[in-house]
This record gives structure tokens, sequence and C-alpha cells, in this order.
């Protein structure tokens, strides 16, 4: 197991809903085929297999013995190979003059729906209501909390810091794709999730 990715310093509660999200968005497309870009420790791809989703992996990290590897800025695979590409916790690895770039080739592979995430800095309230005999009432929202962001040697850019405003990022994914589905899971609040159609 590559130690960037170890349980201890990856696997922490918030990262199993993101996976949970990841699976099940991935599921309702009923995709048969689907390619994952930038596979992390595998959990989604191993869990989507027993699934039965053919699954492809695609890594710029050979190490981590992806069964492709290369860059997402340039795919080796043919228009439409996938029904569903899957790239979550990408993108920002990339300056964000690569980001336009990136997100065609998801469009090009895929041949329907590409869902993405990224991660959309700020702090976060949240309220949860049980009342017996009721459903559970949640509800979340960003606190907007602009700062500059500094390279730390992983990401570029995040949502929400200055020069990357929510708006800006909705444009450019307007620009490529419909926004089919669009939220920041309850138990997640740092990732934004993008269900996208060509």
């Amino acid at each position: 197991m590559n130690l960037k990715y170890s349980f201890e310093k990856y696997v922490y509660l918030s990262r199993w809903m993101d996976y949970w999200y990841q699976v099940k968005e991935i599921l309702f497309l009923h995709p048969r085929k689907i390619l994952e870009v930038g596979i992390g420790n595998k959990v989604v791809c191993n869990y989507l297999k027993s699934e039965g989703v053919d699954v492809i992996t695609f890594d710029v990290d050979e190490k981590l013995k992806p069964d492709v590897n290369g860059s997402v800025k340039s795919m080796p695979f043919e228009d439409s190979s996938f029904d569903v590409v899957l790239c979550a916790e990408v993108l920002e690895h990339l300056p964000f003059d690569d980001f336009e770039k990136a997100l065609k080739e998801l469009k090009r592979v895929s041949g329907r729906y590409v869902v993405l995430s990224l991660p959309h800095f700020g702090p976060a309230v949240k309220i949860s209501l049980k009342i017996p005999f009721v459903k559970e009432i949640k509800l979340a929202f960003k606190v907007y909390f602009p700062i500059v962001h500094k390279f730390n040697g992983e990401h570029y850019w995040e949502i929400g810091k200055k020069g990357y405003p929510l708006s800006k990022i909705r444009e450019i994914l307007k620009n490529h794709f419909k926004i089919k589905k669009e939220f920041v899971p309850f138990e997640s609040q740092y990732h934004r999730f993008y269900i996208l159609e060509k």
C-alpha cells in the first residue's frame, strides 16, 4: 500500500462518506463500464467491481498500479469509451490553467456522464434535528471565507478561495456540460460533487 493513502494518513471519517456518495451516484446511473481517474487507495473501484461494474482505473502515478497510466490532460482512450467517468479529488492537483483542458478530456472519453468532486474551502455550519417518529432534519451551509490559496505541494487551487469563487467554477463547467446535479454532502462539507452530462 502506498503510504500516502494509508488508513492512518488518508482515510478519515468524512472520506468514507465521500466514497459512499461516489459509489451511490455511479450506481444510480447504471453504467456497464466506467473509468476511474485518480484511484487513490482503490476503495471505490473495488466496491464497484464487486457490484458487477466493469472499472478501468487511470492514474498519473504508476506506483499505484492503475490499469492505464497517464495524464488526465491527454488520455489514451477512444471518444465515448465509458458510460461514466469518475474524477474525484483530482483536478485541484493541476494548475488552474489546465482545468478546462482536463474537463474536455473527461467529456471526450465519456459516453454520457462525468461524476466529479472538487474541494470547496470554507467553514460550514451544520444543524441536525432529530425528533422521535419524525425524519431527521439536516441543514448545512458554507460560510464564505475567501483567503489566498498557497500551493501546499498537493492542491493548486480550491473552490471558495480568492480567484476561485463557486460562480466561476460553475460557469466553466456549464461551458462544457449540463450540470445534472450539484451538492455538498452533509457529512463531508469539504467536497462539492457534480453529476455532469454531455
